[in-house]
């Protein structure tokens, strides 16, 4: 069965990628997920629309990303969210807030899919997040949630 995909998939591909997957695997898992489409001709100029956008955020070549990675890894990044006593925060940090923190720090636009935390954040102080900017590069990045 052949498909576009319209995220990122381990092990498969990037969104907006035309690939091949077993009849069974797309029909079951795939496609009721919204993971990927069918592939016809008027789905191709979709991918293609896909693959702009996804180009245009990302990270030009490996040399940029270092020097984003250097930016990012020079201090804590200060995280402003809504915090009741005690520290408890209303909900929990996501990756858009962390994302936003990160875009002031750097001047440049961090795609929040690149972001990986490992446990939802729902304290404040320190906490550790893991950025991949490019295939070989990854930051690690200390946070730092503060009360607004």
């Amino acid at each position: 069965m052949k498909i576009i995909l319209t995220q990122e998939v381990d092990g498969l591909g990037a969104a907006g990628d035309v690939i091949e997957v077993k009849d069974g695997y797309g029909r079951n898992y795939l496609l009721p997920q919204g993971l990927a489409i069918r592939w016809t001709k008027g789905a191709q100029s979709q991918a293609d629309a896909i693959k702009s956008a996804r180009s245009a955020r990302a990270v030009r070549d490996e040399a940029h990303a270092a020097e984003i990675k250097a930016k990012l890894e020079q201090g804590p990044v200060d995280v402003k969210v809504k915090a009741g006593q005690g520290g408890r925060l209303f909900g929990a940090v996501t990756v858009g807030d962390v994302a936003d923190a990160l875009g002031e720090v750097t001047g440049e636009s961090i795609d929040k899919r690149t972001i990986v935390l490992a446990n939802p954040i729902k304290t404040l102080g320190a906490h550790q997040v893991s950025i991949k900017l490019h295939d070989e590069v990854s930051a690690a990045v200390a946070l730092n949630v503060i009360p607004a």
